[in-house]
């Protein structure tokens, strides 16, 4: 059975990964990597290595993290999703803080 993904695909993630492959076609080509000895250093066909060139959502994302450490650029991988840099994380975190805090009652007392 087919993957559904490539139909489900969001726009801007279609765009991204078209953007990804092309933009590791010119560091492929940039390092005068040749697309036959790519593939053998990522261990994948020519055709997988053309699908990552292409930003195919089916080839699976390591293969893409293989082929990005060949050319020296997976070290930004990590940095996707992290989260110091999700901002709407943050700003919904920040919105969900409680307007008021009450002091902690301890034996009947009110604490002021």
């Amino acid at each position: 059975m087919r993957s559904q993904a490539p139909k489900t695909l969001p726009r801007a993630a279609r765009r991204a990964l078209v953007k990804l492959g092309a933009d590791i076609t010119v560091a492929r080509k940039k390092r005068r990597i040749s697309t036959v000895s790519m593939a053998e250093r990522a261990f994948i066909s020519r055709a997988t290595l053309y699908k990552v060139e292409r930003g195919d959502p089916t080839v699976s994302m390591g293969i893409y993290a293989t082929v990005l450490a060949i050319l020296g650029l997976a070290e930004g991988l990590g940095e996707v999703a992290d989260r110091v840099n999700d901002v709407l994380g943050l700003d919904l975190e920040e919105n969900r803080l409680p307007r008021k805090i009450m002091p902690v009652r301890r034996a009947g007392k009110r604490i002021r």
